[in-house]
């Protein structure tokens, strides 16, 4: 497999404009052929936030737009940026931006106008809707959030249907008993539809998060197309095993987008991770349900979303890691069935181990190692490694998977997620 990595949107650009010849050098040795750049954005020393590109006032006196405020600029650092993307350039990298720059075809255009090194754009959850039962980043799934009252309003939807569909969801899902879950769980579609009592007005809401997701995929896609030359389009999606609540149907999804981006986040705790948002269900069911034991609670998400995590039957069982079958079976199943949907070609999986800037537990380089090579073995060709601040072990796992294996050289690369060895020393050096 060979890879490309994520210039991550909490870690400054700056981050990155110093030495990147040397990191370019060991990233393209270690089997890196594409990069992700963004957000386009510096952070200056007093912590505000600056574009890293000017307004093109003409461009958009062209379209009849009003322009956007002129931002303040750093001429230094933008110079670096473009020598930066200059030499990603230069070796044949792929480069993609995350965001497509201020909104708007015209935001677009300022946008590769100003960076023509740049391939295409990467939108992060396209068209996502919440799928967390509990509380949590934000939202919750039983609910419509502030504002999009309005946004399906704007679509045509009944929103008061909407309401009566995730009021009567909700009911259903806290009246759930010991011998209701025992009985149905296990049943089939039909019997998990009467396990939960989705009615038609759930059905609806349903369907109507779908809709929502849709038209957001083909709003970008006639962004993308009306752009003055070809650009190319990555969406983010959640794992497969979650899409159906997201509304990311990625079979749908491969019509609209160039490249399909699946979260290959199984981190517990945090945000986003498979194991943590499995636990804040079945916490949730247990809350709601206090007559079900925590068995219980799991044969529902089971039935729910179609998953069984290997050796796993309380909560407390999340703690012990990953099994080994746990990289046989859900990761490569999460990435066969991507695969199968969008196809080999547009699947490029996108691989992180919790962590800043999700707050889940660290996942260890055997674990990362689990993820590539199941994921390798369902089919995967390339993948996104995301953040590059990472730790040597990580490092090794991905030169050896993909390229060169490192060489732990500390006047060399070396990756800024460990210390180097003299780092120990206390300021002495060898022969002092």
């Amino acid at each position: 497999m060979k890879f490309w990595i994520f210039t991550h949107s909490d870690q400054p650009l700056e981050h990155w404009l110093e030495g990147y010849q040397q990191r370019f050098d060991a990233w393209e040795e270690g089997g890196v052929e594409g990069i992700i750049v963004g957000r386009m954005q510096f952070k200056q020393d007093d912590g505000s936030i600056i574009s890293s590109y000017p307004v093109n006032t003409k461009l958009y006196a062209e379209h009849g737009v009003e322009p956007p405020e002129e931002p303040p600029r750093d001429l230094e650092k933008e110079k670096k940026l473009q020598g930066m993307m200059d030499d990603a350039a230069a070796r044949g990298w792929q480069i993609m931006t995350f965001g497509m720059g201020r909104g708007g075809l015209v935001g677009l255009e300022d946008l590769i106008a100003s960076y023509p090194q740049v391939h295409g754009v990467i939108i992060d959850g396209p068209g996502e809707n919440h799928y967390e039962l509990a509380f949590h980043h934000g939202g919750e799934l039983l609910e419509l959030r502030p504002g999009e009252d309005q946004l399906f309003a704007g679509m045509g939807a009944d929103v008061g249907r909407m309401q009566r569909g995730i009021d009567h969801l909700r009911q259903a899902l806290g009246r759930l008993t010991p011998q209701r879950v025992r009985y149905l769980a296990q049943g089939g579609l039909f019997s998990v539809l009467n396990l939960i009592d989705l009615d038609e007005d759930g059905l609806y809401w349903l369907r109507m998060r779908q809709e929502k997701s849709r038209r957001s995929w083909e709003d970008a896609r006639t962004i993308v197309d009306q752009a003055s030359r070809k650009i190319e389009l990555g969406g983010i999606p959640r794992t497969a095993v979650v899409s159906g609540l997201t509304g990311q149907d990625y079979e749908r999804m491969a019509g609209y987008f160039d490249y399909i981006l699946p979260k290959h986040y199984y981190w517990h705790r945090g945000f986003d991770g498979l194991y943590g948002t499995i636990a804040r269900w079945v916490q949730t069911l247990g809350e709601w349900n206090p007559g079900l034991t925590e068995e219980d609670a799991f044969a529902v998400v089971e039935a729910l979303f179609g998953i069984k995590l290997p050796g796993v039957r309380t909560l407390f069982d999340l703690e012990a890691g990953f099994p080994d079958e746990f990289f046989s079976e859900v990761v490569y199943g999460e990435t066969r069935r991507a695969i199968e949907a969008a196809g080999a070609d547009k699947v490029i999986c996108w691989v992180s181990t919790g962590r800043t800037p999700h707050a889940g537990d660290p996942m260890p380089a055997r674990d990362l190692l689990g993820i590539l090579r199941a994921s390798e073995a369902a089919g995967l060709k390339r993948f996104v490694f995301h953040p590059e601040v990472m730790g040597a072990s990580e490092w090794r796992v991905l030169t050896e998977i993909c390229g060169t294996p490192w060489r732990e050289d500390p006047s060399g690369y070396w990756p800024s997620g460990t210390e180097k060895p003299d780092a120990f020393n206390g300021g002495r050096k060898k022969g002092n």
